[in-house]
């Protein structure tokens, strides 16, 4: 069984992304790891060049800054990684800059991928997602945060990067996928807050005109974490490649979780589904096999 790691990059200093700790969460599943760079307006380059793993092959590329309907070009980006894997492979692994494996569940994926290698109706695994929001202790646990996605595709030319980049296609259709148990962690919103707003500008630029956000962010220094709807205490444990950041952070943030910024649907949703674990009228962007 071959596996290819795959992700993409740009501006992650700027932004501070902990993309090293995402390529490296996943490495030892991988028997290569294709990082897209594009070009970028600080040291990405330099700084994915300092990755120090033989299994990691760095391709150039350039942005179409243009295409900022729905955020397409992140999905342009992650296949031209997708398509510079190696013909060799099985599987194909895919980790975005904000997010980190931790290392439990690498037998556990070793294993599903294993096992699915020979059922063709599998197109991918999928994966549970915990979102951690403005320091390491908490986590959203509103309807507005995806609950699962997919980020393990078999090497099939017909599969593609889906919209922005969150999931995945075959020739326009829904992947059929087998769920893995294992979660990535996502820290998209753990950052200083002057660093977060940084990461918003940056990001919001991929789906939106320069002018709008001048005008969005005008007058704002720092993001305002308070404005959170919903948030629960973390009560597992970090990735180990995580520690080093989670030991340097320096800002404060402290919520009270019995308190829900919801109306009262959602709050009557909201006790639905941590009674029952149903999501009523959840988007599921796959169909799950059994």
């Amino acid at each position: 069984m071959f596996v290819s790691g795959f992700t993409i990059a740009r501006n992650v200093l700027k932004a501070d992304y902990p993309l090293k700790e995402a390529v490296f969460s996943i490495l030892p599943l991988c028997d290569e790891l294709v990082i897209a760079v594009g070009k970028s307006d600080d040291d990405t380059l330099a700084h994915v060049r300092s990755f120090q793993s033989p299994k990691i092959r760095i391709i150039e590329t350039v942005w179409d800054d243009s295409m900022r309907e729905g955020g397409k070009v992140l999905a342009l980006e992650t296949n031209k990684a997708l398509d510079a894997v190696s013909p060799e492979a099985d599987w194909c692994f895919y980790i975005q800059a904000d997010e980190c494996l931790h290392e439990q569940y690498i037998p556990v994926l070793r294993s599903a991928m294993q096992e699915a290698l020979n059922e063709p109706r599998v197109d991918g695994l999928l994966f549970a997602y915990t979102h951690f929001f403005a320091t390491y202790d908490y986590v959203a646990d509103s309807r507005n945060w995806y609950r699962n996605e997919i980020r393990i595709v078999r090497n099939n030319k017909a599969i593609r990067s889906y919209k922005d980049a969150q999931g995945f296609r075959k020739d326009g259709q829904k992947l059929r996928v087998k769920e893995t148990g294992a979660f990535i962690y996502h820290y998209g919103w753990v950052k200083h807050p002057k660093l977060q707003l940084e990461k918003l500008k940056q990001a919001r630029k991929l789906w939106h005109s320069d002018e709008f956000i001048e005008k969005e962010y005008a007058g704002m220094e720092a993001f305002d974490f308070s404005m959170v709807d919903s948030l629960s205490l973390f009560k597992g444990t970090h990735p180990a490649l995580m520690q080093e950041r989670i030991h340097s952070k320096n800002w404060h943030f402290e919520h009270d979780v019995r308190i829900r910024k919801l109306s009262l649907k959602k709050r009557f949703l909201y006790w639905i589904e941590q009674l029952t674990g149903w999501r009523v009228g959840e988007h599921k962007n796959y169909r799950i096999l059994r």
